[in-house]
C-alpha cells in the first residue's frame, strides 16, 4: 500500500481553514475601523456644530454634515438645537460610516455623539482676553 500523496488532502483543508479565519480576522478588523471612523466622525460633527446653535446665520445641520464627511462618515441625524438664549444647550448627532467588508459584504456602521455648549461662557473668555 502507497501512502504519497496522502496528506496533501489534510493541508488543503488545513489551509482552507486557516485562509478562511484570515479573511474573517481581515473582516472583522475592517468594520472595527469603520466603527472607530464613524466615531471620530460624530465627536468631530457635534463639535462643530455646537456653537453655531447660538446667534449663527449659519445651519448647525449643515456644518454637522460636513464635518461628518470630511471623516468619511455621512450624517443620519442632528439634534441641534437654534437658540437666541445664552442658556446651555446640548447637540446630538449620529453618523454613518458604509464598509464593504471581507466575508460580511457591505456593513452600515452608526456613532453618535453629544457636545454641549455654554453660550455664557464666550462671554468669560472674552473677558480674560482683555
Amino acid at each position: 500500500m502507497n501512502d504519497r500523496g496522502a496528506v496533501t488532502p489534510l493541508m488543503l483543508a488545513v489551509a482552507l481553514v486557516i485562509g478562511l479565519i484570515g479573511a474573517a480576522v481581515t473582516g472583522l478588523t475592517q468594520i472595527v475601523g469603520a466603527r472607530w471612523q464613524a466615531t471620530i466622525a460624530a465627536d468631530s460633527a457635534a463639535l462643530a456644530a455646537a456653537p453655531l446653535t447660538f446667534r449663527s446665520e449659519h445651519s448647525p445641520a449643515a456644518e454637522a454634515a460636513h464635518f461628518a464627511s470630511l471623516n468619511g462618515a455621512r450624517l443620519v441625524h442632528c439634534d441641534c438645537p437654534m437658540m437666541a438664549s445664552w442658556d446651555p444647550r446640548v447637540v446630538a448627532v449620529v453618523v454613518e460610516v458604509e464598509v464593504d467588508a471581507v466575508l460580511f459584504g457591505l456593513q452600515r456602521v452608526r456613532a453618535q455623539s453629544r457636545a454641549e455648549f455654554r453660550p455664557i461662557e464666550l462671554f468669560a473668555i472674552s473677558q480674560t482676553e482683555h
